[in-house]
């Protein structure tokens, strides 16, 4: 064999090696992707839940707290927002504005005992803990879905093929914020008032 059929055989075999790796990271990168636009509409989902289960909330609380409009405006704002957010990150800013008005509501709910033992309140507290407690795994499993995307993304050779076909890495990771950071205060000391 010539020289040049040997060198053009390894040019052929090194390109399509080469082009196998390019598809075989492609195809990867977009099932990672994909399963993090899925992993992010379940978070949705379940905070779409919780948005369903507000008013109910709100209704039953409004009858025993008719004075306690703001916490109700507040409430009402920040659903707004979330049936208005056209991405994640709208659609978390609105929930951490809905976050900050639930407990709000949940201190306005202390000060009226009765509230506290009426069975249909109890029922929908439940539901929305329930609700909660979805949220927290969810949003555990949209975090672990954007960080096994960003390492295969930021690994080499992926880093170069990733690069080639357009995907970055992703900054979308969801984190509680400043309100949800601090560690709520009980007081057990001082007896709820009844208004």
């Amino acid at each position: 064999m010539s020289k040049g059929i040997i060198a053009i055989a390894v040019v052929l075999i090194l390109a399509l090696v080469f082009g196998g790796m390019y598809v075989s990271t492609k195809n990867e990168l977009v099932r990672k992707d994909e399963a993090i636009k899925a992993s992010w509409a379940q978070v949705d989902n379940v905070l779409k839940r919780r948005f369903d289960l507000i008013p109910n909330l709100v209704e039953t609380v409004k009858g025993f707290a008719a004075q306690e409009q703001t916490v109700f405006g507040d409430i009402a704002r920040a659903r707004a927002a979330m049936s208005g957010a056209r991405s994640p990150n709208e659609a978390l800013a609105a929930n951490d504005q809905l976050s900050g008005a639930l407990s709000r509501l949940l201190v306005v709910v202390e000060n009226y005992p009765q509230l506290k033992s009426n069975e249909t309140f109890m029922r929908l507290m439940d539901e929305l803990s329930g609700t909660e407690n979805r949220i927290a795994v969810e949003r555990q499993r949209y975090n672990e879905q954007v960080q096994g995307y960003n390492v295969y993304v930021k690994s080499f050779p992926n880093s170069i093929f990733a690069g080639w076909a357009g995907y970055q890495p992703k900054d979308v990771y969801i984190q509680a914020n400043a309100v949800e950071r601090e560690a709520p205060k009980v007081d057990f000391s001082k007896p709820a008032e009844k208004k």
